[in-house]
């Protein structure tokens, strides 16, 4: 199969570490498709990306309804007939996110996006990949998801590591079918995310964090390893690594 005839399913598509996900494989020549809950940004980026000569496009997606997973998974399946590397990179914090301050419906929106939409979207393209007897999984985890930091907040800690221990359950299971799964944890990134800080990095800090496109060349390096490889997990971080001195994640 020639890398142009792979497609990507990336999550959180639309800005940041999706963003630089899609750019990184759209032009080593994969079909990328883009999701994320606005679709005015996923199509903005989409359309961004093929003015470039990318293949790639977009679809809708509130990745904490099952449903809509379920549907747009069959429609992409539909129209290209396969997916080879499924990318979860949709995730959010919220400012109110300390014990004192995070209220039920914040723990819960943090734990349907970061944890159950990231199964969800796993469990819609596990049959095609079995069936293909080959694919990748790269679960955008955290710095948060092996450190623990108050800075991040309890829910967003949990789901992190919870997403790093389900990814190494997959390997567990799913190698037998040619599925092999990475998870990703970065540390500090400049992304819109930082914005949902109760205290936003200065422009400075962010200047010294690792950037998108250092993700997204990590995400395309994970993507196009041999099959007969599984990089299990990476943990990679600034080398101005702000926790260190204790004021980071």
């Amino acid at each position: 199969m020639t890398v142009q005839q792979k497609v990507a399913w990336i999550t959180g598509g639309g800005s940041g570490i999706g963003l630089a996900g899609a750019e990184a494989l759209a032009a080593q020549g994969w079909r990328v498709v883009i999701s994320g809950r606005r679709a005015e940004v996923v199509d903005e980026a989409a359309a961004s990306l093929r003015a470039r000569g990318g293949a790639v496009t977009a679809r809708a997606l509130d990745v904490g309804n099952a449903a809509d997973v379920e549907r747009v998974a069959t429609e992409l399946l539909a129209e290209h007939g396969r997916i080879d590397c499924l990318v979860n990179s949709a995730g959010l914090n919220l400012p109110k996110r300390s014990w004192a301050d995070v209220t039920t419906e914040g723990w819960d929106q943090i734990v349907k996006i970061n944890l159950n939409g990231l199964v969800y979207c796993i469990r819609a393209v596990l049959p095609a990949m079995r069936a293909q007897q080959d694919g990748c999984i790269v679960n955008i985890a955290s710095w948060a998801g092996r450190h623990v930091s108050k800075l991040t907040g309890p829910a967003y800690t949990a789901t992190k590591h919870a997403v790093v221990a389900l990814t190494h359950s997959l390997n567990m299971e799913e190698f037998r079918h040619g599925i092999r799964a990475c998870a990703l944890s970065p540390g500090e990134v400049a992304t819109p995310i930082l914005k949902s800080r109760p205290v936003p990095p200065s422009v400075e800090d962010m200047a010294r964090m690792l950037q998108p496109e250092d993700l997204g060349r990590t995400i395309a390096f994970v993507a196009t390893m041999p099959p007969h490889v599984c990089v299990n997990e990476i943990l990679i971080s600034p080398t101005w690594n702000r926790s260190f001195a204790g004021n980071g994640p």
